[in-house]
């Protein structure tokens, strides 16, 4: 009874800090599309930045205040707000999003997600995504090139385009190069040759990195790990059933020969992608076995629970 009243509660206050700012974010991105010169835009895009990031502090708030969740942080110490990074994390649960936030919140340029163009059309959230400058992505299919050969590389051209803007300020992409959420299941139907991850995906971060490669300055590896190698549910979460979450950040320097080639039509090219993306997995998948029965006594001083 007490997990349900915690879990009602949070998730109450959760909506009522959305329906709270989802009105101002609309009026702002509303003004964005109709004012006239880029200043003025500019100006709405960061005022709907700092209303995004406020929804998420408050939302940080409400989980320390209801949750007794303890978000232990490793290598978060060099984090900076001037820099422009490509976020990479293995992903396994609706857990791993407010752990990203707990964590990069107010340390980093706000999450920009790469979406389908088909987004922008979704009531109230397509123009959110595109007040909050999320690049919208125009993906073709090898069967639908092979009929119309004239598109060919045109999604990565519209990408970049779309992608312009961050050339004049920093920015935070995310990646989740699994593509989907772990389980057991879509372990074993992949044949994972990882203990607890998927097999990555090349192909996508391939794509981020030609679109805004020059733009980015550092890869910042994350790895999400809950004791015992068992991911919770978000209602696990909002109802204070998860003590314990570890992240870890690594800063990594991104090498400009990565995205200095045809990652589509380029064999050479696309196994050294696919080599460096598989080198990161291994690391991960080591690193998630030694912390995934970790005892809580052992937690270094450089963690702390995020607020």
């Amino acid at each position: 009874m007490r997990a349900m009243l915690t879990g009602v509660t949070t998730a109450l206050l959760l909506l009522l800090n959305t329906l709270i700012l989802i009105g101002p974010m609309m009026v702002v991105a509303l003004l964005k599309l109709v004012l006239p010169g880029k200043t003025l835009r500019n100006r709405c895009s960061r005022g709907v930045m700092w209303i995004a990031e406020t929804w998420a502090g408050i939302c940080k708030a409400i989980f320390s205040l209801m949750t007794p969740t303890c978000w232990e942080v490793r290598g978060a110490e060099g984090l900076r707000r001037n820099t422009s990074y490509l976020v990479v994390s293995n992903h396994q649960s609706w857990v791993d999003i407010p752990a990203l936030v707990q964590v990069l919140n107010g340390q980093v340029p706000y999450f920009k997600f790469f979406l389908k163009k088909e987004l922008i059309w979704v009531p109230f959230l397509g123009l959110a995504f595109w007040a909050l400058d999320y690049p919208f992505m125009k993906r073709y299919t090898k069967s639908y090139l092979k009929k119309h050969p004239e598109l060919l590389g045109k999604d990565l051209e519209i990408t970049k385009a779309a992608c312009e803007k961050f050339k004049d300020m920093p920015v935070t992409v995310v990646n989740y190069l699994e593509g989907t959420r772990r389980t057991p299941e879509k372990q074993a139907r992949q044949n994972s040759p990882f203990k607890h991850l998927l097999k990555p995906k090349a192909g996508g971060v391939a794509f981020v990195l030609a679109a805004l490669g020059d733009s980015l300055d550092a890869l910042l590896d994350v790895t999400i790990v809950y004791p015992h190698d068992t991911p919770p549910g978000f209602w696990d979460l909002i109802s204070g059933r998860v003590e314990r979450v570890i992240v870890d950040l690594r800063m990594r320097e991104l090498d400009p020969a990565l995205w200095q080639g045809d990652y589509e039509n380029d064999p050479k090219f696309r196994t050294v992608i696919q080599r460096w993306v598989n080198d990161l997995w291994r690391e991960k998948d080591a690193l998630i076995d030694e912390l995934a029965d970790r005892n809580p006594s052992s937690v270094s001083p450089a963690t702390r629970k995020a607020s």
